[in-house]
């Protein structure tokens, strides 16, 4: 052991360097006698002996206190090493329960990215997927269009060659007959000649002839050109206009069977625009990160939000808002509702949805039936059913050329008892049969058939009174009436469409129109006066009867007619009336 080694060797340099010291005494004591040097020799011997047992029992000691300092530290290294074994394993279960909890967080954050992640992806994926849907139509379309170019192309080269061949052969054609043209011309060179000749003697009879003529007929030949030709104008005149008048009622079955196809054409052109306008709400949202919770995961909510209303929810590039579309402004009115309280809510899921659309369903039957009470108590009708009510309040989602049916129905039935209580008729009847007169357009869209034969049917059920299903029948057409109701809501509903900026029209446009038929009939030289009628669709022009007669008449009704049509701007078209009166006034003194 290293211990016992250092004691070892401290107890033989403490030998040695007292053997050293006694070596140096004897040598100074050199003259010392032989009986003092061999004393000296037994002492040093027995001081080394002594030394030597004290050596050993120091050697001894030593080796026994090394024994026992191994031992010890044995001991204590044994001790050590349990209790840094103990503390490893508890800090390897310490290090891996950390680990474990740092790897559960690790995969729930992991998880919570991926999640989303994915619903992000979604999204995207799906706007994208309409992106390309939509890129995918215009290139389909794209090359339709450029194989029915090409095909044309083919054709139109097809057709140059053909001309070109035909080309060729009407070239040989015109070689050939300019040779006998050129044999022909000098032919006619011969025959101009002698035309010349006779030209000139021809020229010679005429003079004397017009000098023959002036002489019987006492007047110059300036004059009876002039007087010939005013004679012709007349004659003419007259002729053109019958002519034209009769070409008129030809041309106007062809203009009519035209204008079907035109209508038929500018319908189909305009359907997308005005069905945009009529079939489209639009709803903000705070901002573009709530449409993807209104898709949900996997397009959920957008699915059960558009089973549940009935109307499809399009969700595009717009910034900070959404479209609904549909054709039924109470389903679209119902979805508007449901889906801004879902967005105030924040809590959009399918479960969430459904119970939103039931409540703004049932708010919506209440908010129907309070607009209808509201009509009828401002129009003054009082005693109806409920379920007409009902149907009433649906006319405020209605709209007839721009125009709220419900408003048009108050004003026909005001206008309506106005007129009945000027007559001596029943006013409140007159009101509620005015009111009434379109209550067909409330479900015309859910139930087959027009709207007339629709609120016929509607009446009959609820037991109105036979003059309010009378006017409800004939208010288009009150030629055939049964009562006076019909003529009077007839008048009142054409009032009511015709009033200045009723329909889609502002006022300051609607008597510029007026202004300027006027202005441009009496533009026309023989007009007295021109009044523009029938809210601009027909321009009735009077005439002074010396100037203007019935033929010329026709003349100048096409003449203005042609005018309106090239200087103005109008919807639907416009009737051009020409009066034309001769009066005999005469005095008996």
């Amino acid at each position: 052991m290293p211990v016992f080694d250092l004691i070892l060797i401290l107890a033989l340099i403490v030998v040695g360097a007292f053997a050293f010291t006694l070596l140096q005494r004897i040598n100074r004591l050199g003259e010392v006698n032989k009986a003092d040097l061999e004393a000296a020799r037994r002492e040093a011997a027995q001081m080394l002996e002594a030394a030597k047992a004290e050596a050993k029992t120091l050697i001894e000691s030593a080796r026994a206190e090394a024994r026992a300092i191994r031992e010890g530290a044995q001991s204590e290294v044994r001790a050590l090493r349990e209790a840094a074994q103990s503390d490893a394993d508890r800090i390897r279960l310490n290090t891996q329960a950390e680990v474990e909890r740092l790897r559960r967080e690790s995969e729930e954050r992991l998880r919570t990215q991926t999640k989303e992640e994915r619903e992000r992806m979604l999204t995207t994926l799906a706007a994208e997927r309409e992106t390309l849907t939509a890129e995918r139509n215009s290139v389909k379309a794209e090359r339709e269009r450029l194989q029915s170019d090409l095909a044309a192309v083919r054709a139109e080269r097809e057709e140059l060659k053909r001309e070109t061949e035909r080309l060729a052969r009407r070239g040989e054609q015109l070689d050939a007959r300019a040779l006998r043209l050129d044999e022909q011309e000098e032919k006619l060179d011969g025959f101009e000649k002698g035309l010349e000749a006779r030209e000139a003697e021809l020229a010679q009879r005429e003079r004397s002839i017009d000098l023959k003529l002036q002489e019987v007929a006492g007047m110059s030949r300036e004059e009876a050109r002039s007087l010939l030709l005013s004679r012709l104008e007349a004659e003419l005149e007259e002729e053109k206009a019958l002519k034209v008048k009769a070409n008129l009622e030809r041309v106007r079955l062809e203009v009519k069977r035209e204008a079907q196809k035109l209508i038929a054409q500018a319908a189909q052109r305009q359907a997308s625009e005005t069905a945009a306008s009529l079939a489209v709400s639009v709803v903000p949202i705070p901002s573009d990160a709530m449409k993807g919770r209104i898709i949900g995961r996997e397009g959920r909510n957008i699915r059960t939000f558009e089973a549940l209303t009935g109307v499809d929810l399009i969700i595009d590039d717009t910034p900070e808002a959404v479209l609904l579309s549909g054709f039924n402004p109470v389903r679209r009115e119902i979805a508007r509702m449901a889906l801004e309280q879902l967005v105030a809510d924040g809590r959009i899921h399918p479960s969430r949805i459904e119970e939103v659309v039931e409540k703004a369903k049932n708010e919506m039957k209440t908010f129907i039936y309070e607009r209808g009470e509201e009509a009828a108590l401002e129009a003054g009708v009082v005693g109806l059913k409920p379920g007409l009510v009902q149907l009433l309040g649906r006319l405020h989602f209605r709209s007839s050329y721009g125009q709220n049916v419900l408003k048009h129905s108050i004003q026909v039935a005001h206008l309506t008892g106005i007129m009945a209580a000027e007559l001596g008729l029943d006013a409140a009847l007159g009101r509620r049969a005015g009111l009434l007169h379109d209550i067909g357009k409330s479900v015309d869209r859910e139930i087959e058939g027009t709207h007339v034969e629709i609120g016929v049917t509607l009446a009959s059920r609820f037991g109105e009174p036979k003059e309010v299903i009378d006017a409800i029948a004939h208010h288009h057409d009150p030629e055939n009436n049964e009562t006076v109701y019909s003529v009077l809501a007839a008048a009142a509903d054409a009032i009511s469409a015709a009033r200045p900026g009723a329909r889609r029209e502002s006022l300051e446009e609607y008597i510029q129109r007026l202004e300027q038929l006027e202005r441009i009939a009496l533009s026309f030289p023989g007009v007295d006066n021109a009044f523009a009628v029938q809210a601009g669709r027909e321009v009735r022009v009077i005439v002074k009867p010396d100037r203007i007669s019935d033929s010329k008449a026709t003349l100048l009704a096409r003449e203005i007619a042609g005018r309106i049509e090239r200087d103005m701007n109008y919807p639907g078209q416009v009737q051009v009336t020409v009066v034309r009166e001769s009066r005999a006034v005469e005095y008996a003194k």
